[in-house]
């Protein structure tokens, strides 16, 4: 078992941009579109996915050391650190359960769309790892492989719905054409934000309220492009972080790169996704009717957006400041601060665009989640534990917004906990 994880990590530690071309060139063969094209498109998307890990680099990189800065300038103390999904995905790798999950998944995956309970295919093994994170959690509540795998197909299962669900948005207003986005974070954040939002346009006054880059563009020329918006948003965190006029001009700068490298990178890989997904919407199409089929893709696809990183660089203060005055939360938010446009995508998506009104959404979003990442913090210490991870100095307990704050894994941390009661 030892040797069969190590053998699956190292073919996820090679990442998307070698496992994805190694996938697309497989179903582009499957759906017929013969070598040439389907290496073509392989080699495009890796390309493609090279260039928005770049960009998600500049926006980490930058975001990151702005966070902790404003932490510690305005000395918030909080108990339970927030360690940031790539803690998380660690230790869902390191999970006893963690082998026999993935071709489990990826069963269950094929035999949804088989049998047209999904029109999803989940092409982005590395997001896997949110399922297993599901299945950890039923394994460290329970110590049940049984259960483990049970949470884990659950959560896959809601998550291949949600992507499903939110499709044509993520079609009609990021462009994606025959793509979905199955991100476990991203399907668990978005039904709480659509609620919250689709109330939001249903308040008199609040609803008139619209902020979309086009109409900001409008108003504000060229201080209303994206990557404007991306230079002042990236300026005023610097302020809050309290950096020197350098510093500031520096994350400035960089945020206003992110908001306009980001959809150009986005353009390269859907150069390779389209024949792709033509290919296998006319392979089903010949056996099936018109039944749609959706390429699984993770979410890093939507976060280019203006209206995406918008919300989400207006949302960084925001969140910390909440973590200071909520009552009964006892994390202290930091390492998925810059993972925020994830959460809000498809909320970003549902609102069309409104800037306004979704930064509100976000805001309640933000709320539940640090309640929910508070409550997780036992299980999730015990579960960083198991993959050796030193809690930082300070820190009494370890937990995370994208995986302790994420709606469908804290159901099934209380389906767990009922079942270890039961049984």
């Amino acid at each position: 078992m030892d040797n069969l994880l190590a053998g699956i990590q190292y073919v996820l530690n090679l990442g998307p941009t070698v496992i994805l071309p190694i996938a697309i060139l497989i179903i582009g063969l499957l759906f017929g579109t013969g070598l040439k094209a389907a290496f073509k498109s392989g080699i495009i998307i890796g390309i493609g996915f090279v260039g928005i890990n770049l960009v998600i680099g500049v926006l980490v990189d930058n975001l990151g050391p702005a966070a902790q800065q404003m932490v510690e300038r305005f000395g918030l103390s909080l108990t339970v650190m927030d360690a940031g999904w790539p803690a998380a995905a660690a230790a869902s790798w390191a999970s006893p359960v963690a082998a026999i999950l993935i071709p489990i998944c990826l069963f269950v995956n094929v035999l949804l769309l088989l049998f047209k309970g999904t029109k999803t295919l989940d092409i982005d093994i590395w997001n896997y790892w949110h399922f297993i994170a599901a299945g950890a959690t039923g394994y460290v509540v329970t110590g049940s492989w049984w259960i483990a795998i049970l949470c884990a197909v659950i959560y896959e299962i809601i998550v291949l719905k949600v992507a499903d669900w939110t499709a044509p948005l993520v079609q009609k207003y990021f462009g994606l054409e025959g793509i979905s986005l199955p991100t476990g974070s991203t399907a668990a954040f978005g039904p709480i934000g659509i609620l919250v939002g689709w109330l939001l346009t249903k308040i008199p006054g609040l609803n008139k309220l619209n902020a979309d880059p086009e109409t900001i563009q409008k108003r504000f020329g060229i201080f209303g492009e994206p990557m404007m918006m991306g230079l002042i948003l990236g300026i005023l965190i610097g302020i809050l972080a309290g950096y020197d006029v350098g510093g500031v001009a520096k994350i400035g700068i960089s945020m206003a790169a992110v908001m306009l490298l980001m959809p150009r990178m986005v353009k390269i890989l859907m150069e390779g996704l389209i024949p792709i997904s033509e290919a296998a919407r006319n392979f089903l199409q010949k056996r099936y009717g018109d039944r749609d089929i959706y390429i699984g893709l993770d979410a890093a696809l939507s976060v280019g957006h203006p209206s995406v990183m918008a919300t989400a660089l207006i949302l960084v203060p925001i969140t910390l400041f909440l973590a200071v005055i909520l009552p009964g939360n006892k994390v202290l938010p930091f390492g998925d601060l810059a993972t925020i446009p994830f959460y809000i995508a498809f909320v970003v998506a549902f609102l069309r665009g409104n800037i306004v009104h979704s930064v509100l959404a976000g805001t309640v979003m933000v709320a539940l989640s640090l309640y929910m990442a508070t409550n997780f913090a036992e299980v999730h210490t015990l579960m960083m534990e198991g993959a050796q991870f030193t809690a930082p100095d300070g820190a009494t307990q370890i937990s995370s917004l994208d995986l302790g704050g994420n709606l469908f894994n804290w159901l099934i941390l209380k389906f767990s906990q009922l079942l270890d009661v039961i049984l």
